[in-house]
């Protein structure tokens, strides 16, 4: 069963591989420019990855506040253009990841300012690895279009 999911799975990852090959290009030489994409639509990024720090809270109301607080700083970021993707992983895992933020900068210097903004960073609770990365500049107009989406914010 497990082959034959794998197998499934790898079917249907080649054949949307084949059929974005196929689809003609569109490129905008404007959006592009707008979004700062190179030739290939990508830009350079930093990506955080987030993990369970080295303090642990034990007051509940202390904690939920730092969380509160790391939430509304995200939600300060992204207005700024600055936080371009951040999320949870959303089972416990062995290397205590916890999520990840993807920043709109390679300046290490800004984006450890960034983090120093975050409660639940500068508290312990949650500890900040950073890291170069280069991905699709289309990532920048992500928060505009997940807003159409949202229903409810957290």
């Amino acid at each position: 069963m497990k082959n034959f999911m794998f197998l499934f799975i790898l079917f249907v990852m080649l054949s949307a591989s084949l059929s974005a090959q196929q689809n003609e290009n569109i490129y905008d030489s404007l959006l592009a420019k707008q979004l700062g994409a190179d030739e290939y639509g990508n830009s350079a990024y930093t990506f955080v990855m987030l993990r369970t720090g080295d303090v642990v809270e034990e007051n509940k109301q202390t904690r939920d506040s730092l969380f509160a607080g790391h939430m509304a700083n995200m939600g300060v970021m992204a207005k700024a253009g600055k936080l371009v993707l951040a999320g949870p992983f959303y089972t416990k895992n062995k290397d205590l990841f916890r999520g990840i933020f993807i920043i709109n900068s390679t300046d290490t210097t800004e984006v450890r300012e960034l983090l120093k903004t975050d409660p639940a960073i500068n508290y312990g609770l949650l500890q900040a690895d950073i890291y170069p990365w280069y991905g699709s500049a289309a990532l920048k107009l992500l928060n505009e279009n997940h807003r159409r989406i949202q229903k409810e914010n957290f």
